[in-house]
């Protein structure tokens, strides 16, 4: 089920030595499964202005709420969370075009 790696980007957040906020980025990988947007998912997002591409399903335990994602080296920003019981999560994610 869970077949495809998934790295979870998030952020540590340090200072510099006058106070300046220094974001440093901090990989975790995971396993995954791929599953594609539904049409009313998709369409109901492109009224607002969003574009998903793809959702990802993993362990709920493994997600600290991390905002972006790299699947297969594309940078994705996540959308939304969906609970799917108690143990699994899936994350709606749009792809992230130019720096991110």
């Amino acid at each position: 089920m869970y077949d495809h790696g998934l790295n979870l980007i998030g952020y540590t957040i340090t200072q510099d030595s006058i106070g300046n906020e220094i974001r440093t980025p901090t990989t975790t990988t995971v396993l995954c499964e791929e599953m594609s947007v539904g049409r009313n998912e998709f369409y109901n997002a492109a009224q607002n202005g969003m574009k998903p591409e793809i959702i990802l399903k993993m362990h709920a335990y493994e997600y600290s709420g991390q905002e972006s994602v790299e699947y297969y080296g594309v940078k994705y920003k996540v959308l939304r969370t969906f609970k799917v019981g108690i143990e699994e999560i899936e994350l709606t994610c749009e792809r992230v075009i130019g720096n991110g």
